[in-house]
């Protein structure tokens, strides 16, 4: 089977998928991604308990990303908009790195891989935001889909 782009027409125009025959399910997705910091910023960011000047900075990128999960369709042109069951950000410090997960649930009859990509990637550029005073040397990488269920298949890293 010839696997095709979805977002592609005949005529090579971009065009929203029509998820109209599509059956309602539930799905769920997770991505992960990555925020790494020279050692001396990241040892001083764990030492001020991630707090900084404007506020705690990872529950600033906990609700930045949720807000990012909400505003997928508005960002990503061809995302349809739905409806979201549950969005849960989580943020762990790891040798340099802060560890960004984010899980979307949906009831709807297309997925949300999008959305939680999405949101690791607004959380992970809230916590650059929030850190670039201390250093510009802040790399944002691997933002990669982990898992998703619901629809035709599922896939697992």
């Amino acid at each position: 089977m010839k696997k095709e782009l979805s977002h592609i027409d005949d005529s090579g125009n971009a065009s929203m998928v029509d998820v109209s025959n599509k059956d309602v399910s539930s799905r769920m997705a997770m991505a992960t991604g990555q925020v790494n910091f020279p050692k001396d910023v990241f040892e001083t960011l764990k030492a001020q308990d991630f707090l900084g000047k404007k506020g705690s900075i990872l529950q600033t990128a906990i609700i930045a990303g949720i807000q990012g999960v909400k505003k997928t369709s508005e960002l990503i042109p061809l995302c349809h908009q739905i409806n979201l069951s549950k969005v849960h950000i989580d943020i762990q410090p790891k040798e340099n790195t802060l560890l960004v997960t984010c899980m979307v649930k949906c009831t709807e009859r297309t997925g949300v891989e999008m959305e939680a990509l999405t949101g690791v990637s607004v959380s992970a550029l809230t916590i650059y935001d929030m850190c670039k005073a201390l250093s510009h040397d802040i790399k944002i990488s691997n933002i990669q889909l982990e898992h998703k269920s619901g629809g035709k298949h599922d896939f697992n890293r």
